[in-house]
């Protein structure tokens, strides 16, 4: 008897653990790609398909709720962006707030070549223009002549 109430329980939880958009596999594969689409707000270098973290859980619940409705992925995408803002896209639209975040990666190597290119040629300056004194170069003669073996 505890055996057939415990096969009972088991398929009880099957039932309501299984999501809702898992009865159409369609709804389920435009669940997924939606999602993986957008950025987890929580992990932020995981797509909500692949997270694990409670709220990428809800919102692809909302994703296949709206699925439900009717709605297309492009009207989804734009309640996720209305929503929580243009970060929540992986490929954010080219526009004058997501500037910075299309050409800060420019920028910023452009700005690391500058600065390098200054810094060699002031170094070159320095080595050019550090002579040794005369005393300077007797010594190191010197231990030119030591090091080698050579002593003249």
């Amino acid at each position: 008897m505890k055996r057939l109430w415990m096969i009972l329980l088991c398929a009880v939880i099957a039932v309501i653990a299984v999501p809702s958009w898992a009865t159409s596999p369609n709804a389920e594969k435009r669940m997924l790609n939606i999602a993986a689409e957008l950025r987890c707000l929580v992990c932020q270098n995981e797509s909500i398909a692949a997270s694990r973290a409670d709220l990428a859980v809800d919102l692809r619940q909302q994703i296949s709720e709206q699925i439900q409705a009717g709605r297309s992925d492009a009207e989804i995408r734009a309640y996720m962006v209305e929503r929580y803002g243009d970060f929540v896209l992986y490929r954010p639209p080219f526009k004058a707030t997501t500037l910075l975040l299309w050409l800060g990666p420019g920028l910023l190597l452009l700005f690391g070549l500058i600065v390098l290119l200054v810094s060699l040629a002031r170094r070159k300056d320095r080595v050019m223009n550090a002579l040794l004194t005369d005393e300077e170069r007797g010594r190191a003669d010197a231990l030119l002549r030591q090091t080698t073996g050579t002593g003249k």
